[in-house]
């Protein structure tokens, strides 16, 4: 995992840092890494997976001979195990 250092932080920020991290039942550092975590990756954001799933049923999907022609264009050549030699 990284290590993130936060320079210069003001000391009122701090206390409030700790006070809500006593007020959560953890440390201050498991605090500001729920706190990161939230705001980096929220509940809610929307998936690159999801959103092109969801244009591809709005717009009718694909029919059988469609995807069949996809499938004829696929490399199905097995890959190559990693050698580290």
């Amino acid at each position: 995992m990284a290590n993130v250092t936060v320079r210069n932080l003001p000391d009122a920020v701090h206390r409030a840092l700790r006070v809500r991290a006593a007020h959560h039942g953890r440390s201050t550092e498991a605090e500001i890494r729920a706190i990161l975590e939230m705001a980096a990756c929220p509940p809610e954001r929307v998936k690159l997976g999801s959103l092109m799933a969801s244009i591809a049923r709005e717009a009718g999907g694909l029919t059988d001979a469609e995807a069949e022609q996809f499938n004829q264009f696929r490399d199905k050549t097995p890959a190559e195990p990693m050698s580290f030699e």
